[in-house]
């Protein structure tokens, strides 16, 4: 998973300048026709999730209810209300675009991977990570989309939800139906190509910021604000991340949790998935020169929730051990 990390920040950075240097060739009705080649890397990403999915391994960690409410709840629930309030509190000088990616980025489910890895580094509770990461991802499928709906509806720029939903059946449940299905007959050779189908979940992903950007480059969003949008976005997400680990310590603490429970609330809560909010936002935003924009706060917290947990895991454990 390291090596994974030393690499995809830095492709993500090279994805948005080709966005910048070439924005013709991934825009919509550009050459690489990005509206179609999107929509079928989505349904790659999400068949991948659905073969590699594993409800055994859920089975493990399902007993512990006050530690999945603490996780869910600060995902689902304390997440989305901060978004709000986020949103609320910058209408008068923050973009439209950018405070829907605020909110975008705190409705979305936790990551699973990178969750569960720095659990394990730092001696938190690894079937917990496992059953609650895998849980919030199921439940952003369906809460992710609403919770959006809601904040559109909210603000007066709600239209209707029928295509957006019909959409993310068709190119994100079923693929993932698929590939469950699957798991019997492919575990195997999947759990042999395990490296290889992440790197290629990360290609699908660069692919699609890549042309996510071309969108908003073309039609001259970042103009005159690129920087300080930049700046905004650091500080806000330094923000929010800060907040989640110190609430979900804080109930951690007050529900008396042993230490690796409270490592697995910490980092369980506080994070938010990049593999599974790009190709949703390009379902939610399909076409939409906002999205580039929408992705930016998502991309930056990544970074950062990757830099942070990495130094605090390895601290932690160093502790333990000492």
């Amino acid at each position: 998973m390291k090596r994974n990390r030393d690499w995809f920040t830095p492709a993500m950075l090279l994805a948005v300048a080709l966005a910048w240097l070439w924005p013709a060739g991934g825009a919509r009705g550009g050459v690489l026709h990005a509206e179609m080649l999107t929509k079928a890397g989505v349904a790659l990403i999400f068949f991948l999730y659905g073969l590699t999915l594993s409800f055994a391994a859920l089975r493990a960690g399902a007993l512990h209810w006050r530690l999945h409410l603490v996780v869910q709840g600060m995902t689902f629930l304390i997440f989305p209300l901060l978004g709000f309030a986020l949103a609320a509190a910058t209408r008068a000088w923050l973009s439209p675009e950018l405070r829907l990616g605020f909110v975008f980025l705190c409705v979305l489910p936790s990551t699973i991977s990178s969750s569960v890895a720095l659990t394990a580094a730092a001696g938190g509770n690894v079937a917990g990570a496992v059953f609650n990461a895998t849980l919030s991802s199921l439940i952003g499928v369906v809460l992710t989309p609403l919770w959006i709906g809601f904040y559109l509806r909210s603000g007066g720029q709600g239209g209707s939800l029928g295509p957006v939903v019909l959409d993310l059946v068709r190119w994100l449940l079923v693929p993932m139906a698929v590939g469950q299905a699957c798991r019997p007959l492919l575990v195997g050779w999947a759990e042999r190509q395990k490296a290889r189908l992440h790197v290629t979940d990360r290609l699908v992903i660069l692919l699609i910021i890549y042309t996510s950007f071309c969108n908003s480059v073309q039609n001259g969003l970042w103009q005159g604000r690129g920087w300080t949008m930049v700046f905004i976005t650091l500080a806000v997400c330094a923000f929010l991340f800060t907040t989640a680990m110190l609430l979900t310590a804080w109930a951690g603490r007050l529900w008396g949790f042993s230490w690796p429970d409270q490592i697995t609330a910490m980092f369980c809560g506080s994070k938010k998935t990049l593999a599974s909010g790009v190709p949703m936002a390009n379902l939610i935003f399909a076409g939409q020169p906002v999205l580039g924009i929408v992705l930016l706060p998502i991309m930056v917290y990544h970074s950062m929730q990757l830099l942070v947990s990495g130094v605090l895991a390895a601290r932690w454990r160093r502790g333990a051990e000492g």
